[in-house]
């Protein structure tokens, strides 16, 4: 890079070739070309809706970016380092293509503005296929929900066994995690949905433009009504972060769970060759590396979200050259949520299977009924608070004696309560103590079954 390009007369030498390389940013915001000439077409044709270039010089302008769009999905447009960002390479070659005419381009525009517009655009279309691959992702935990809902798995809290679940129940708690998710990407969009195009590098311009007829070409539903918060702010662009971050939260818990469940002590789901790995030196493994490179990538995420904060906390309005950092955590935030997404409903649609026999055993071999005992009691009109320290005895005793609560004789049930009679056995049996959870949101067989319509219901009324 020898020649001064973009700059002024103001500067009688180019930049240092280090310089030159360390300020480029043409690396990374070239993903963003398309959304450039779409915006700058939309100022193009606002110079010519309001006279400030001639409608046949805004036709030429308008003509010559729709070429470079050709150009660069046809491989034939491909600037490098020489022209430094997106927005001074489409404009240099605009130039080329039209000539003087295209160095009209940014009149009463400013780059400040030019990319703040841009980065909406591109965060507009990327929130859409993120909430899209939301939707998969949910309406595969739905079919994996509906054909378990009589399975057992045991809950946990604490990582101790506290009671049994529908397996569904316990996937549906993930379809409801996506939804939050889907929604607050819907949020997030109308924050993004605002065009700071027209605002200049920070206090407008003296040329009559019409923002609002760019923002109806670029369908922005407002425009902002500040010019240096339009080009300073990147609240939308945290909001999406945090947003990103909570997904891959959410995907990493459900990550653990699987790598948990295919260990060998839980046994409780098997991975199938098509989402799972070997060892290089151990032939009898099969390693969980799907889950296991998603619970990694939640701290990249995590981590953009911090950068992009800690770089924020600092600046004075209005714009300053550190916002060029936020796009490198933008763009590779979109991609690292937008593989996870797709791998992890691939893992769960394609790539595992639940061992139901080890889930039935689970579920019989702990003392997770023992809440249902307490309730039992309660409900013959025991106080609670009685009867949850009597079944702690209980359960003391079996423990000693190497014995499960299914395994206490009637009589001995009695010895402890006289409320006892033989339905206990049928209180404590895995399905029925399940079954029995039937308040709204509960894991009862019946509240499930319900979720999963109204979860169907949902997806379907778009």
């Amino acid at each position: 890079m020898n020649q001064q390009q973009t700059w002024s007369q103001r500067f009688e030498s180019a930049l240092h070739p280090a310089i030159a390389r360390f300020n480029a940013s043409i690396g990374f915001d070239i993903e963003l070309i398309e959304y450039d000439i779409t915006g700058s077409i939309a100022h193009a044709k606002m110079l010519g809706h309001t006279g400030i270039v001639t409608p046949a010089e805004a036709a030429q302008l308008v003509t010559g970016l729709e070429q470079i769009r050709q150009e660069y999905r046809q491989g034939k447009f491909t600037p490098g380092i020489d022209a430094e960002d997106v927005h001074f390479a489409v404009e240099r070659r605009l130039t080329e293509i039209v000539g003087d005419v295209g160095k009209k381009l940014h009149t009463a525009r400013s780059r400040n503005d030019q990319v703040g517009t841009d980065i909406r655009l591109y965060l507009r279309d990327q929130i859409h296929q993120i909430r899209q691959a939301i939707r998969e992702f949910q309406s595969v935990l739905l079919d994996l929900a509906e054909t378990n809902i009589q399975t057992l798995i045991p809950g946990y809290t604490h990582l101790q066994r506290a009671q049994p679940v529908s397996l569904a129940h316990h996937l549906m708690a993930y379809f409801h995690m996506a939804q939050r998710d889907w929604e607050r990407l819907g949020d997030v969009y109308q924050r993004v949905n605002v065009s700071p195009l027209g605002s200049g590098a920070l206090a407008g311009t003296t040329f009559p433009i019409d923002r609002y007829y760019t923002a109806e070409l670029l369908q922005f539903d407002k425009i902002y009504a500040n010019s240096m918060d339009a080009v300073s702010d990147r609240d939308f662009a945290i909001e999406f972060l945090a947003s990103a971050s909570i997904i891959m939260v959410h995907l990493s818990r459900l990550s653990e769970e699987v790598i948990l469940w295919s260990s060998q002590e839980f046994s409780f789901v098997k991975l199938k060759d098509s989402c799972a790995t070997g060892s290089s030196i151990m032939p009898q493994k099969k390693n969980p590396d799907v889950p296991e490179l998603v619970r990694g990538k939640t701290g990249r995420v995590c981590g953009h979200l911090q950068a992009l904060l800690v770089l924020m906390k600092g600046l004075p309005l209005a714009y300053n050259k550190d916002l060029q950092e936020d796009k490198e955590a933008i763009f590779d935030t979109v991609r690292t949520v937008k593989a996870c997404l797709e791998a992890m409903t691939i893992l769960l649609g394609q790539g595992l299977e639940f061992s139901t026999p080890r889930l039935s055993a689970a579920v019989a071999e702990d003392f997770s009924n023992a809440t249902d005992v307490a309730d039992y009691l309660a409900a013959r009109g025991v106080p609670f608070r009685e009867a949850y320290n009597l079944v702690g005895k209980v359960v003391r005793t079996c423990i000693d004696a190497g014995k499960l609560l299914k395994d206490l004789s009637l009589q001995e049930w009695k010895a402890l309560h006289p409320a006892f009679e033989q339905d206990i056995y049928q209180a404590i049996a895995p399905q029925q103590v399940v079954a029995a959870r039937n308040s709204y949101g509960g894991t009862g067989f019946e509240q499930v079954s319900q979720a999963i319509t109204a979860a169907r219901q949902l997806l379907s009324a778009e």
